[in-house]
Formats: structure tokens, sequence, C-alpha cells
């Protein structure tokens, strides 16, 4: 069974908490995930560069994750990573 369109296959440490993803059906982007450290609890790590660039894909799930098996829905990351692509992307010409 084919994974689905949305699953992270690459992720990429920019900064100030951001990060270049790539998924299944080719699409990358950049995902600002700074929001998540003001929800604390367990994003509360997150601050701490050094623990930041720790993130990695987790090909079972086809997210990212960090040590502690924080992670973030993969259906959401492609959200971001979509609306951030297609606001970069520039028209053809007709």
């Amino acid at each position: 069974m084919a994974r689905p369109d949305y699953f992270v296959t690459h992720v990429e440490v920019l900064d100030d908490h951001r990060l270049r993803l790539s998924f299944e059906d080719g699409t990358t982007g950049e995902v600002d995930v700074s929001d998540l450290i003001a929800r604390g609890g367990v994003f509360a790590q997150l601050p701490d560069v050094t623990y930041f660039r720790q993130v990695r894909v987790d090909p079972a799930a086809g997210t990212i994750t960090w040590p502690n098996d924080t992670d973030v829905a993969p259906e959401t990351l492609y959200a971001r990573a979509s609306a951030g692509a297609a606001r970069h992307r520039v028209p053809r010409s007709a």
C-alpha cells in the first residue's frame, strides 16, 4: 500500500523555528512551528535551539518528531507547507 501524499519524507532545520519539509507527492515548503512553543506542554523544549535541531522524520508515522516523541500531524504540516508554497509560486504567463 502506498503512503499518503502528505507523508513527510525530508526535514531541514532553517532559522527562527522554521523547517523546510518535503512530502511524498514532491511538495516542498517552509513551515513555521513557532506557534507550537506558545502551547507549552510537550512543545516546551522547542525554544532550545539545540533540542529543536534534533527533529527527524519518522517514516512509519510520516511526520516529524523530536526526541521526546513529540510530533505534529502530517496533514497539518502538509497544509502549512502547501499554503506557503502557493504564496511563493510565480504565476505562469498566458
